[in-house]
């Protein structure tokens, strides 16, 4: 074993954050490390915070690994920033408004950058938070770069996803129609205090009822147990009963619940916490903890295939003189950019047909 490792998982702090520095940079061996990490995970809870800019991510992450220390659990925190152009570091490293848990050594904070990915989670991300499990780390949570379009990565990472949504004239809720509602396990509207919080909560409630062919009748807070299918154009009323259970599955599905806080003053913390124990219990009892680890892990080994084939395929075409005089052909029309393609795969799907008939 590597002894940064064996350091790593004797509890020293150091080793830990010179791993997961290796791990982001791409240092020379890192594979290595990380493939030795990976027996040891597997027990941490790992939680996906989310949400558009000035939600208050950051405020409540703070307040997140404060209450979990009270009840004596460990914590690791991976701060999701957008990449420098310059350096490619992340931008926000200071996070001043996570400054509560600073001295608490088991309180460990990382920034780290996006690195240029769409959804704001690189691979560099998913081997640190395998550091942080192995570590021992008890809760681990992912701040991401916001909320939008792409935002989806976090859901290959983490187990419970929460969705952050500040109080407003409801554009925040619309966006989450463009692509964001389907990943949250958790609603949060944050800064509850504000005006505009309690449309914030009806509206989020209004695009789960629609995003699964029901409309529930009901008070603002509180629905009755009337309900009327639209999935199919259905229009008749069947009461809550529990007449239609009799074919049902034993486990029923996992009905987003929406959580109002106030961060900055703690308010709400506690049932932010209770509502993502559900989750979690939810999880193991269905047995979806398992399915997301393989989910998971399929898309791992798919990324890291498509990532050392792309290096495989650039040291091809560096082999091969680089693709410029294939360009100035193809602008002379004397070839086409598909054939060009197929030539220089050609060599390296012989060697994989070969193989594959030498096992057959």
């Amino acid at each position: 074993m590597d002894p940064l490792i064996a350091d790593l998982l004797d509890g020293q702090h150091r080793a830990l954050a010179r791993t997961i520095t290796r791990i982001e940079n791409r240092s020379p061996g890192y594979r290595e490390l990380v493939s030795q990490l990976h027996a040891h995970t597997g027990d941490a809870d790992v939680i996906g915070i989310t949400g558009s800019p000035g939600a208050g991510k950051s405020t409540l992450v703070d307040k997140l690994a404060a209450t979990y220390r009270e009840a004596g659990l460990t914590v690791g925190v991976i701060a999701i920033d957008p990449a420098s152009p310059f350096t490619g570091g992340a931008v926000l490293g200071d996070r001043i408004r996570m400054a509560s848990n600073v001295g608490d050594m088991d309180v460990f904070f990382r920034s780290m950058s996006a690195r240029g990915t769409l959804g704001g989670l690189s691979t560099a991300t998913t081997d640190a938070v395998k550091a942080l499990d192995a570590f021992g780390k008890d809760k681990v949570i992912i701040e991401t770069v916001g909320a939008g379009q792409n935002e989806v990565d976090i859901v290959r990472t983490a187990d419970t996803v929460v969705v952050l949504v500040p109080p407003g004239s409801g554009d925040d809720v619309q966006m989450l129609k463009a692509g964001i509602l389907e990943i949250a396990d958790l609603f949060v509207v944050n800064k509850a205090d504000l005006e505009g919080a309690d449309r914030t909560v009806q509206e989020l409630r209004e695009m789960l009822q629609l995003r699964d062919g029901r409309v529930e009748v009901g008070g603002h807070h509180g629905f009755a147990e009337t309900t009327v299918d639209v999935s199919d154009g259905a229009d008749a009323e069947s009461p809550g009963s529990e007449d239609a259970d009799a074919d049902a599955p034993a486990q029923e599905p996992w009905d987003p619940p929406i959580v109002e806080t106030v961060a900055d003053r703690g308010e709400g913390i506690d049932d932010l916490v209770a509502a993502m124990d559900d989750h979690r219990a939810h999880l193991v009892e269905s047995g979806q903890l398992e399915s997301k680890a393989r989910t998971r892990y399929a898309e791992e080994i798919r990324t890291l295939i498509r990532e050392d084939v792309r290096g495989l395929l650039a040291e091809e075409i560096e082999a091969r003189g680089g693709l410029d005089e294939r360009v100035d052909a193809v602008l002379r029309r004397e070839t086409d950019p598909y054939t060009v393609a197929e030539e220089v795969l050609e060599p390296l799907a012989d060697c994989v047909a070969e193989r594959r008939d030498r096992r057959e």
